[in-house]
């Protein structure tokens, strides 16, 4: 039986520190109601970071390197993490529409309530990853997702797709 998976360590905030505005690496800090939609910013590095309510649509972060980071009911469709890593990730209520995780490295992350339709997730390796009450309407590269953890309800309600990615036929 797998273990969930561990809960990112919270930023180390500065006395008085405000949340941050401008685009770049980010340690230490919270963003909120930000728009950073179509950065390009290939080896980006987020530690310690808590993200809210931010727009990420189409960002580039190719070969990203994200540690200990919550992003909440944020937008991340159409994101590129090819080939990032990511450690400690919480992603809740996040709209991740068309998401690229191909070749990306999950270990402790969670999608709660998010929108995972048509997100990738080709040769992706994960370690202790949960998907809870997402919307994995088809999904590409549905073989990485082996090992993950799931409620059985959830399960269920994706039964087709993962049918479908075994080659399992359907009849009534």
């Amino acid at each position: 039986m797998g273990k969930p998976p561990q809960s990112p360590y919270p930023p180390d905030l500065a006395d008085g520190a405000t949340p941050v505005a401008d685009f770049g690496d980010l340690v230490d800090t919270e963003a909120e109601n930000v728009d950073w939609a179509n950065e390009r910013a290939r080896g980006f590095v987020a530690r310690r970071a808590e993200l809210r309510q931010c727009r990420l649509t189409g960002t580039e972060l190719a070969e990203a390197m994200l540690v200990d980071v919550t992003f909440v009911d944020c937008r991340l469709d159409l994101v590129g993490l090819r080939a990032a890593k990511l450690e400690r990730v919480v992603f809740r209520q996040c709209r991740m529409e068309e998401c690229d995780f191909t070749d990306a490295s999950l270990k402790d992350v969670l999608f709660e309530r998010c929108e995972l339709r048509e997100a990738t997730f080709g040769s992706a390796t994960i370690q202790r990853v949960e998907l809870r009450g997402c919307d994995l309407t088809n999904l590409h590269g549905v073989e990485a997702l082996r090992g993950v953890r799931m409620p059985w309800d959830d399960l269920i309600q994706n039964a087709p797709l993962f049918a479908t990615a075994l080659g399992i036929e359907i009849i009534d």
